[in-house]
């Protein structure tokens, strides 16, 4: 925000300037004007919404005493307010690390509560390979006795419902070795975020400033694996 306060001082300063050149009277004037937005503004003191266009000062009964000619030309008011957004976004993303720091430590006072969240993560993802690498067995034990059926017609086509049984089979057995594979990079990720997490747990706790610590980068991109998975059976 240094820059927008600096800048807004300096706008300040050349306002001031002018009333002070117009001396003691002017500056119990009227100032009005219509801003950039078409808007009709009013007040006591020169207005910033207009520093780059002129102001009229009115007399206490309506009429025009002086007019204030532009303090900034249209390029500076926009360049004032591009640094202005700049300073909000710098100000408001500081604001959202401090209070994302202060979250992180009420969850996580120690690093033995950091531990057990992230066993708690793996374990629902492990469940999951735990599922599919059974429902895998159960398939494999399907294919063995309808691999015996395709005995009896060697040299033969296959009757068309033991065809799709098979197919069935080998749809549902790749299915869930692709689940098992996203899995496998969700607990990849799991632990990345985690590591991350401790390292600044462990300077916050050693006494950093929340919000003082650069943000990690975020995790590796995972592999997009269809939509198999989804309907693995």
């Amino acid at each position: 925000m240094k820059h927008g306060v600096w800048a807004l001082g300096s706008v300040a300063g050349v306002a001031g300037a002018a009333l002070l050149a117009s001396g003691p009277a002017l500056a119990q004037g009227i100032y009005t004007c219509t801003d950039a937005k078409g808007r009709k503004l009013t007040s006591d003191r020169p207005i910033l919404e207009c520093l780059d266009r002129e102001q009229r000062v009115l007399n206490k009964d309506g009429s025009t005493r002086t007019v204030l000619p532009p303090s900034l030309t249209a390029d500076e008011r926009a360049a004032l307010e591009a640094r202005e957004r700049k300073a909000n976004l710098e100000r408001m993303a500081q604001q959202d690390a401090i209070r994302r720091d202060r979250l992180l430590l009420a969850r996580y006072p120690n690093e033995a509560e950091h531990r057990k969240a992230r066993e708690a993560a793996l374990e629902d993802v492990y469940a999951s390979i735990r599922n599919s690498e059974r429902r895998i067995a159960e398939l494999e034990a399907e294919r063995k006795p309808l691999l015996d059926e395709t005995e009896f017609y060697k040299g033969k086509a296959l009757p068309t419902k033991l065809k799709q049984s098979l197919e069935f089979v080998d749809v549902a057995v790749e299915a869930h070795k692709t689940l098992i594979t996203n899995q496998q990079a969700e607990l990849q990720r799991i632990n990345y975020l985690f590591d991350q997490e401790l390292d600044r747990l462990r300077r916050l706790w050693a006494g950093a400033t929340p919000g003082s610590i650069p943000l990690a980068d975020p995790p590796p991109r995972r592999d997009a694996a269809g939509a198999a998975g989804a309907r693995a059976q």
